[in-house]
């Protein structure tokens, strides 16, 4: 349980540190239609942020998984 709880604050400090995507408001209620063909793959810093992003997310998933089947047993 102290493990998830853990993996759950560094899950929402990765998150918050991850740097923003949008420029203004409006992108935020268009969707960002305009921003379409200007995407590019992330490099250093948002790269990295996203990696570990995703394995904190696994790890969090396999652990909630590792805490049901033990609370069963």
């Amino acid at each position: 349980m102290t493990l998830i709880l853990i993996v759950s604050v560094v899950i929402i400090i990765a998150v918050m540190m991850q740097p923003s995507k949008t420029n203004d408001a409006m992108s935020s209620l268009t969707g960002g239609a305009d921003d379409l063909f200007a995407k590019q793959k992330p490099r250093g810093f948002e790269a990295f942020m996203q990696k570990v992003t995703v394995v904190l997310g696994i790890l969090f998933f396999v652990l909630a998984l590792a805490l049901v089947w033990y609370s069963s047993k």
